[in-house]
């Protein structure tokens, strides 16, 4: 299970780092908020799992596309 928690995470980090307003000028602190909303979201998976299915991550975010 935090395996699997581990890899929501790092997927909502990227997705909200990825469409923060200052990540074509400030690619340093994009990662870095990439990398800090991981530690934090896998810390607390519950608030992790909130996410899950909102308009930030589909459920369906790992499954294969046919």
């Amino acid at each position: 299970m935090n395996q699997d928690m581990y890899k929501w995470a790092e997927a909502i980090s990227i997705r909200l780092s990825d469409e923060w307003d200052g990540e074509k000028d400030f690619p340093e602190d994009a990662e870095l908020l990439k990398n800090v909303l991981t530690k934090a979201l896998s810390a607390v998976p519950e608030e992790c799992i909130r996410l899950i299915g909102t308009g930030i991550i589909e459920e369906s975010y790992f499954e294969a596309i046919d």
